[in-house]
This record gives structure tokens, sequence and C-alpha cells, in this order.
């Protein structure tokens, strides 16, 4: 990679502290985030009286944010330079975040968590390419083992956290916080080297713009259409108008000299298997990370602090089996172990419907740590192998491909299984509610976005009788409980799909290209090395 410093030599060197602390910062708040804004939700919800819909896009508007932008940051970022682009990143997340914490309305948190992910799709892949920049050899390896490891806490711990700051003190801590830490690291940007490439292409704005519309489009009608009706037109017009735009994207990125997205990766059987395991993945785990915390305060009365915790038994296994699937690779391919991830997450979601209103830690941790420990071999083994697939000049590309699809995938699978989830519990709803005196006897709809936001007091409360509202409680939670277990079966059933074919593409042999990389999956394909210095995603 070509790029130009401002700062000399023996003057990057000394700097190099100052640019992985920053840069491991950032990585740390980033994700958490991602993770942790979901266990503030209900807290949200009960004081900004927002309606589902809207509440769902404090956590969609962040991460569909964060997962269009990043590739065309990551390019801007070499055209302006990264320094610049780091600072201004991080600024703009840090102000998103202050917003998020001083609003008083819905649609303000919105708009500013919207931001913040804009500023973390900035100041992610900048703070890799400074990394990059800044170290060589072994070191470099190690600057970014460091910032995988911290990548990976964040995630990890983002529920946790959010849950001892909304207990300690309230929601706005789960924003505050981090906002803080943020105007810390812009104030050290002024120490980091500035760097860019001067061969660096231009920025894709039509690919940009059409893959963020249709996106963007697809979530809104994921997140309307248990609002207003599948059969909706706003919400038919949205998906015709999603995949109008989708295809627009696919003819530009085949025109395009430099495209943003260069399609003809996907015809590589191997790289087409990581990035369909990659989604198939945060289908399992992140979505679970927005599910369980209201479930869990709807259902069993937690509180965030309380879901927070609980929340370690799937987060805690994604921080040790990085390390560890990288060190079964000497006598375990990786191709392997990512086919027995996916086999994994079948087991883990079909054992999850063990989850019973008052079940015991006891009860979930199996099936909550087989989710996690198939989460943290895949953090382990995803990133290395994508760029180990396609041949070394295109790695870079690879690398932010790969990212993207995952970091979409994350946005799309919280919208699909969230959708899913409300629409199930008012079916089970429908009919149940009409044997008891509550004003939503005939709104089944109401009812089941308010114990999707975690709100079970609210509809308990409206019961009259007194005496009927514990039957009541317990015919809710019954509903809620039931249209969980079926999307963990819909899940079970996706992941068992997925085994054949992912395992069917990663044994295909591409003829060898001259300069290229191995053919196969590396068996030492491992967590973030030097090879990801391009990446601009979170693991």
């Amino acid at each position: 990679m070509s790029s130009a410093l401002s700062a000399s030599p023996p003057t990057t060197r000394r700097r190099a502290p100052v640019v992985l602390l920053a840069a491991c910062l950032s990585a740390l708040l980033l994700p958490l985030s991602m993770t942790g804004a979901s266990v503030a939700l209900p807290s949200m919800g009960a004081e900004l009286h927002a309606s589902l819909a809207s509440l769902q896009w404090a956590i969609n508007g962040y991460n569909l944010a964060f997962g269009c932008f990043v590739l065309a940051a990551g390019s801007l970022a070499d055209l302006v330079g990264r320094r610049r682009m780091f600072a201004i990143g991080t600024g703009l997340y840090a102000v998103g975040a202050l917003v998020s914490a001083l609003a008083g309305d819905i649609l303000l948190l919105d708009i500013a968590r919207t931001a913040s992910g804009l500023g973390a799709a900035a100041a992610l892949p900048s703070g890799s390419a400074l990394l990059a920049q800044t170290f060589e050899g072994r070191s470099r390896a190690r600057a970014f083992g460091v910032f995988g490891t911290t990548t990976g806490i964040g995630l990890a711990l983002g529920p946790t956290v959010a849950g001892l700051l909304v207990g300690g003190f309230s929601w706005r801590a789960v924003f505050l916080v981090p906002a803080v830490i943020a105007f810390m690291v812009v104030a050290l940007t002024p120490l980091i080297p500035e760097s860019r490439n001067p061969a660096g292409g231009r920025v894709d704005k039509s690919g940009t713009l059409t893959f963020t519309g249709a996106l963007l489009l697809l979530i809104y009608g994921l997140v309307e259409g248990p609002q207003a009706g599948w059969g909706s037109p706003l919400v038919l017009g949205a998906f015709l108008a999603a995949v109008a735009l989708l295809l627009a994207f696919v003819v530009i990125e085949r025109r395009q000299e430099h495209p943003m997205f260069d399609l003809s990766l996907l015809a590589q059987p191997q790289f087409l298997a990581l990035c369909l395991t990659a989604v198939v993945v945060v289908f399992g785990f992140t979505p679970l990370l927005v599910a369980l915390p209201t479930y869990f305060s709807a259902v069993d009365g937690l509180t965030a602090q309380q879901a927070g915790l609980t929340l370690i038994m799937l987060t805690g296994a994604t921080l040790v089996f990085p390390a560890i699937a990288g060190f079964l690779t000497r006598w375990i391919p990786a191709k392997v172990q990512l086919v027995v991830t996916i086999v994994l997450m079948a087991a883990g979601a079909g054992w999850l419907t063990v989850i019973e209103p008052g079940s015991s830690h006891g009860a979930i941790f199996g099936p909550l740590l087989l989710l996690g420990i198939a989460t943290g071999i895949s953090f382990g083994l995803l990133d290395g192998a994508a760029v180990s697939s396609v041949p070394a000049g295109r790695a870079g590309m690879a690398a932010g491909m790969f990212n993207t699809m995952r970091l979409a995938g994350e946005a799309a699978s919280i919208a699909v299984i969230s959708s899913l989830l409300v629409s199930f519990t008012r079916g089970r709803l429908d009919g149940a509610l009409g044997s008891f005196d509550t004003p939503y006897a005939d709104d089944p709809a109401r009812a089941a976005n308010l114990l999707n936001q975690g709100d079970m007091g609210t509809l308990t409360q409206s019961v009259r009788p007194e005496t009927a509202r514990q039957a009541f409680t317990d015919m809710a939670g019954a509903a809620y409980t039931g249209a969980l277990h079926t999307v963990l079966w819909v899940l079970f059933a996706m992941f068992l799909v997925a085994v054949p074919v992912v395992a069917l593409l990663l044994r295909e042999r591409r003829k060898p290209a001259t300069g290229s990389s191995a053919d196969v999956v590396p068996a030492t394909a491992g967590p973030r090395t030097e090879q990801t210095q391009e990446s601009s995603g979170v693991g």
C-alpha cells in the first residue's frame, strides 16, 4: 500500500503508543455501542414513551449507518487523510452519543444514534489503517492482535457494562460514558501522525447511495411490517424499492473500474462460503443480544443490570474461543471448524427452546454457552480466512466486502428477528386477550409491542379485577415465550440448511492463478493479523 507520512519515521515510532491507545479505545467503544444499547431499550421506551418501531431504530439506525458507510469511509480516509477521518469520525460519534444521553424524545435519540453510527463507520477503518501505517512486521501483528481483542471485549461486554450503568445510574449513562471517553480520544488525535494513500481511488458515490438505500428500505419494511401489516402498500413499496436499488447497485458495481464491491469475488466459492458463514453466525448471536434482555425484563422481571449480567453466559465465550480456535488449527483445519460452528449454532438455537418463564440460570447456561462458543470460533477464524481465500492483491477489497456484509447482516438480522418476534407474539395473543377485562383485549398488536419492549407492567396494570392479573401475566408470558421458541426453531432450520451449503462451497477448488494466495482456506487462518489492515469491520 502506497502512502505518505507527514511525520518522520522516528517521530512515528515515538507516537506509536498513542496511535495504539487511540485506535483501541475506539475499537472498544464502537462495538460496545452496538451491543450495549439493547439492554437499555426497556428503560428508554418507558421514559420516552416510545413505540416499538421507533425504539428499534435506536439500534437499527446505528447498525445501518455503521454497516453501509464503513467501506466508503475507508476509501475517503485514504484520500483526505486517515488521522483527519479518524478525528472526524470519533468526534461525530462522541457528539451523537452525547445528544443521545440528553435526548428528550425518541426521534432525536434515533437521529443521534444514526449520527454515532456514521462516526463509527469513519473511525474504525481509519484507526485500523493508522495502525497498519505506524507498525511494521511483528509489531504490526501484535498491534492488530490487541486491536482485535479490544474489539471483541467491546462486543462481549457491551450488554453487561450497559446493564451495570442502567442499574447504577440510568439508561442515559449508556451513552454519556462512551461520549466522554470518545472526546478524550479526539483530544489525542493531534499527537497522531497523518497519513494518506496518494494512489487511492475515488469514493464510489453511486454504489454507496444505492447500497445504503436498498438496505435502509429493507430494514424499514421489516420494522414497519408487524405494525402496518405485511400487505401494507407502504411496506410492499419499501421492499420493491429495496430490490430495485439492489439491482441498480449490482449494475453500477459491474460497470465501475474501481468498484466499492468487486462482485466477481462472490463467484469464488470459498469467499462466498465465508461471507455466508459470517451472516449465519450474526443471525444466531446479535439478535439475541437485543431480544433476550427485553424477554428477561418482561417475563422474568429482571432489571437491566440483572439482564446484562445474565448475558455473560452468551458473550463470555467470545472472549476466549477466538484464541482457542486459532490454536486448534494445528490439528483441525479452519474450514472444518467453520462448518462445525454452524452445527453448534443449530444445536444452541434448538436447545435454547428450554427457556421458560422463571427458568434458572442453570437451565439456559448450556445453550447460551454453546452459541457463544460458536460465535467465538467464528471471530477467531473468519477474518483471516476471508482475506486468505482470494488472490493476495485483492485482500484489502475482500476484507472490506466481508466486513461490510457482516455489519449489514447484523442490522438485517436484528430487524428480521425482532419482526418475527412481534408477529408471532401477536398471533399467540390474538384471541387469548378476549377473556380478560383490559383495554388491550381488542388490540393484540399493541400488547405484542409492549411485551417486545420489555414492558409487562403496563399490560398487567390495565387488567381488572386485580385478582385476574396473575393469570394474565402467565398467559402473556407464555405467549411471548412461545413466540421466542418459534423464532429459535426458525433459526435452527436456517442453520441446518446452511451447513451443507457452506460445506460444499468450502470443498470447491479454484484453478491456481499467478500471484494468488492459497486455493483453500488455510489451516492457519487466524484472528486479525496484518492481513486485516484494510479491514473495516467489527468482530
